[in-house]
């Protein structure tokens, strides 16, 4: 994952590697990078100009230091202050994969030039094959309103030449046929899943008994909970779900109750009488059902972020989140922004592989602690005006 100028994060590349922890102190840029991501998924939506107008444009989300820092500044020799500038303003965007990669550079409209003067810029877009953008590597191209990907011989072809400067290439030109590198992105990122929050008020929709329909992908607001939870035991899931939650409530189990095409949320309990509905369980016991629901999909993605799962969780419930992360983690990507130490060290401590990042910050910008010039992983951010 790629991000500049997002906040504040002037220029930052995550390696990823099956199952990784962003941790750091509060202020650190935990929530930046969640938020980057989420912005980055929208662009396959064609939701990402939107959404930065409605944060007030893009000036109100750019890096608001100098575009570089000097070594005098980071030491504390002289004052921080303005440079001049050798680069556009731009917020920059990007991930690869070991298939495919997708990055997009975001620039401020003409000042008067139309009444939506907070709808930022799509100045450029790639799409290219494997960990980096070399030119070589490159297959699709957005260059302002023109569009361009490479044929089965390698050749250049054009694909449009009158996209939109608030029209994402991923939206509007994929295609089976002329782009599928572009259609296949696309597909990818609309299937990436972020959680963050969900509801466990007392009118949360978790709680109510909801319209029962297959459901393979739990909401990002859970209020599907028991058509997603009931959706994991008919497709194979059951055992698991089970033991996730005797992990989590020895002796307990969970029942998803119909009637007339309604399904309601139940837990059974060991020594009651009677099982809870969703409406009398705890915001906590309700959170880790949400979680269950979630990281145990019959449909994995290839990226699932969560933000904060610890959140309303006793302490007694960490060592059963930390083995469903685990678990999870071994069919999708999963990204967890977390500041919970025992979670931390439930899952550092575990057999499976972790790898964690810690953010700090330093003069407002975002970094990873211990990592020296040459740690930093292989990226490239075309030139404006130069690609392909």
């Amino acid at each position: 994952m790629a991000i500049r100028n997002f906040r504040s994060i002037r220029d930052l590349v995550l390696d990823l590697h099956g199952l990784d922890l962003v941790t750091g102190a509060n202020g650190s840029g935990k929530s930046n990078l969640y938020k980057a991501l989420r912005l980055l998924a929208e662009c396959a939506n064609g939701e990402v100009i939107g959404s930065l107008a409605r944060q007030g444009g893009l000036n109100s989300v750019l890096w608001a230091g100098p575009e570089s820092l000097s070594r005098g500044m980071l030491s504390g020799e002289i004052p921080v202050q303005g440079t001049v500038r050798k680069e556009p303003v731009s917020l920059r965007l990007g991930f690869a994969s070991e298939d495919f990669g997708y990055l997009l550079d975001l620039g401020l409209p003409v000042p008067g030039e139309s009444s939506f003067g907070r709808d930022p810029i799509i100045k450029a877009e790639q799409v290219f094959a494997g960990p980096s953008a070399r030119p070589a590597a490159v297959l699709t191209e957005r260059n302002g309103s023109l569009v361009r990907g490479r044929d089965e011989q390698g050749h250049w072809q054009e694909l449009s030449r009158n996209l939109h400067s608030h029209e994402s290439m991923l939206n509007e030109v994929a295609d089976l046929q002329r782009s599928p590198e572009l259609y296949r992105v696309r597909q990818m990122m609309r299937a990436w899943r972020f959680y963050d929050h969900f509801r466990t008020d007392p009118l949360a929709p978790a709680r109510q008994a909801q319209v029962g329909t297959r459901t393979p992908i739990l909401s990002h607001h859970g209020d599907d909970l028991a058509a997603a939870l009931q959706t994991v035991i008919e497709a194979g899931g059951g055992e698991r779900l089970a033991l996730a939650i005797d992990r989590a409530f020895p002796g307990s189990a969970v029942r998803i109750e119909e009637h007339e095409g309604m399904f309601q949320t139940t837990l059974k309990q060991a020594g009651m009488l009677r099982p809870l509905s969703a409406a009398e369980l705890s915001d906590g016991t309700l959170r880790y059902l949400l979680l269950c629901a979630a990281l145990l999909t019959s449909r994995p993605p290839e990226l699932m972020v969560l933000n904060e799962p610890e959140t309303s969780l006793h302490i007694d419930l960490l060592p059963a989140l930390a083995q469903l992360l685990l678990d999870a983690s071994e069919h999708c990507q999963l990204l967890v922004v977390t500041h919970s130490p025992l979670l931390i060290g439930e899952l550092e401590h575990s057999p499976g592989a972790v790898h964690r990042h810690e953010l700090s910050k330093q003069l407002g910008e975002t970094t990873l602690e211990g990592r020296g010039l040459l740690d930093v992983p292989s990226w490239t951010w075309p030139n404006r005006g130069r690609m392909g």
